[in-house]
């Protein structure tokens, strides 16, 4: 006799997370009968030939022998205090080891802090588009997304009037991803001044993702929440995933700033939530020193000449290049999203066409709406691989809108004959 299936959380339903999702699933099989695919879904430096940087690996090599106990569940104290003096240099206020969290990730920080903070149906103001972690772990925490939009002809920027407008007495905190992911945009410092001014007039808590702070280019610069928002509780997100290129050692931060008084309650829900899970990962907590004080080894790779760079500037020439794709050009981060339009555009469907281009042309790309966007003309790749990879990518992705606009135009032309 069969047994019944096993239920399951039923706000799971809600949860997106096509980066590692349907089509990824379905890239695997196809490498399984022989396929050589090429990736974009995923911003994971290790898997394009990225190490993180040999002070780092030193850094820990040395200290193997101390990491077989459990530490403190907010982390090693001197790599709490590491953190803290990278803050304090920044100018965050109150920034003290006490008031740093590190986690497995920013990813598993992201999930505690909304987990310590969020009383069912409370609302989580989120950019549009978004990390689809955020929206995921809202949801599964019993909040509500609530987006504000980044357009497109707005440079991906969002619009403060909107985001005031978007405030309820069930809002709880705003969220800023900066540099943005996946849009590559990098907030200017007046934009942010009135966000924060939203936020105090609110009494919001203010989180800022800066998982890609320095990662730059052009002259564009990083403006860091924390010392615009002063006594305003604000956490402040980052790690050693993507600047120090060592995504698998599972190695973030969380530094909770602002009137200590005010973030008290916060401080001590997620210190319990952290020692729960008992601590992070001790041995990669050794790099974190190294990483902040260390040798720069991420801005020669976003220079001119600089492999991030260069492969942005073939993404960049790719598209303009294109008669179908149009591009808001990456500021900072790890990945691109262009749109696509004209006659290519007409009926478009980006899941449609993500899989139509795995199928036929063997290239791995993310859905544009599966970042929490109501449009469905956009995709995004990643800036990961080698420059001429990804010129050979968007040649095939242009032969594929060939084959859309074709179509297209042929079937307005039999419409237009049928009218006639």
């Amino acid at each position: 006799m069969s047994l019944p299936p096993l239920k399951t959380r039923e706000r799971l339903s809600e949860v997106r997370y096509e980066i590692r999702g349907e089509l990824a699933r379905r890239a695997r099989e196809l490498e399984a009968q022989g396929r050589k695919l090429i990736k974009l879904n995923i911003g994971n430096p290790g898997a394009f030939g990225f190490r993180a940087p040999e002070h780092l690996q030193r850094a820990i090599a040395d200290r193997i022998a101390d990491t077989d106990p459990y530490t403190h569940q907010q982390g090693l104290p001197a790599a709490r205090e590491a953190i803290a003096s990278f803050h304090k240099q920044r100018g965050t206020p109150n920034a003290s080891p006490e008031r740093v969290f590190v986690g497995n990730g920013v990813s598993e920080l992201i999930d505690l802090s909304l987990r310590a903070l969020l009383n069912p149906g409370d609302e989580v103001l989120l950019p549009s588009p978004d990390y689809p972690l955020w929206s995921a772990a809202t949801i599964l925490n019993d909040g509500r997304p609530v987006y504000y939009r980044c357009l497109p002809e707005n440079g991906f920027l969002p619009d403060p009037d909107e985001i005031a407008q978007l405030v309820s007495s069930r809002t709880r905190a705003i969220v800023l991803i900066n540099p943005n992911n996946p849009t590559g945009a990098a907030y200017p410092r007046e934009l942010i001044e009135k966000i924060v001014a939203i936020a105090a007039r609110h009494k919001l808590l203010l989180m800022s993702d800066e998982i890609y702070d320095s990662i730059l280019f052009d002259g564009a610069q990083f403006t860091p929440v924390a010392p615009i928002a002063g006594d305003l509780p604000c956490l402040s997100f980052g790690g050693l995933s993507k600047v120090h290129r060592a995504c698998g050692w599972r190695v973030g931060w969380a530094v909770l700033s602002g009137d200590p008084v005010a973030s008290g309650n916060l401080h001590h829900a997620m210190d319990l939530l952290g020692a729960l899970r008992l601590c992070a990962n001790v041995p990669g907590q050794f790099a974190i020193d190294a990483a902040l004080h260390g040798e720069d080894t991420i801005a020669p790779l976003c220079a001119p000449g600089g492999r991030l760079y260069e492969a942005r500037r073939a993404v960049i020439e790719s598209v303009a290049a294109s008669k179908h794709l149009q591009l808001v050009a990456p500021a900072g981060a790890l990945y691109a999203f262009p749109s696509v339009t004209g006659d290519a555009a007409k009926g478009f469907d980006d899941h449609r066409f993500a899989l139509e281009l795995l199928e036929t042309e063997d290239v791995l790309v993310v859905p544009g709406s599966s970042f929490n966007v109501p449009y469905r003309n956009h995709f995004r790749v990643t800036l990961l691989p080698q420059p001429d990879d990804l010129r050979e990518v968007f040649r095939r992705i242009e032969h594929l809108l060939d084959r859309h606009a074709e179509h297209n135009a042929g079937r307005n032309a039999g419409q237009s004959q049928a009218v006639a």
